[in-house]
């Protein structure tokens, strides 16, 4: 598995972030005011994937006191965090748009409302991707202590037959 590309981050943003400016052109008066409910949330899973690296991390290096890391549970949190980084910028992308929509719109109450909330949740989305893309490269295998390197092609094989 390859790690998360920032370009594939930033296309689901953008993309995100386009539709959202096209829909919000049609629908937006018939909306009901963005609520805050997602931005602890976001916080929460920013908070819970940063932790679990940090202690995936002392495990998967050897550090004294802690348990080998089971490789399926290493698997599934790149997997999570892969997931959660692409979500962390869709979410980004529909803030945005809201953000670009509702700039020109600050002399009413409700739009002004929004604009803050859809910034803050932009902000509470940029947090959630960092920790997402820190777990992830919490997951990855140190590389041989001895300077042996991994990259290097294995030796052929052998063919159990003599001729």
């Amino acid at each position: 598995m390859k790690p998360t590309r920032a370009r594939s981050l930033l296309l689901t943003g953008v993309l995100a972030t386009g539709v959202t400016w096209a829909l919000l052109t049609v629908i937006y008066s018939k909306l009901p005011p963005l609520t805050w409910t997602g931005i602890p949330a976001l916080l929460l899973a920013a908070a819970v994937e940063a932790w679990t690296g940090r202690d995936l991390r002392a495990r998967i290096m050897g550090n004294p006191g802690s348990k080998p890391v089971p490789p399926l549970f290493a698997a599934r949190m790149v997997v999570l965090a892969k997931a959660s980084s692409q979500v962390g910028a869709l979410f980004a992308g529909v803030s945005v748009g809201f953000i670009g929509y509702l700039s020109g719109m600050l002399d009413a109450a409700t739009p002004r409302s929004d604009l803050i909330t859809a910034s803050i949740s932009f902000g509470s989305c940029l947090i959630l991707i960092a920790a997402a893309l820190f777990l992830e490269y919490c997951c990855r295998v140190p590389g041989d202590p001895h300077g042996n390197r991994d990259d290097e092609p294995a030796p052929p094989r052998q063919s159990p037959f003599h001729n």
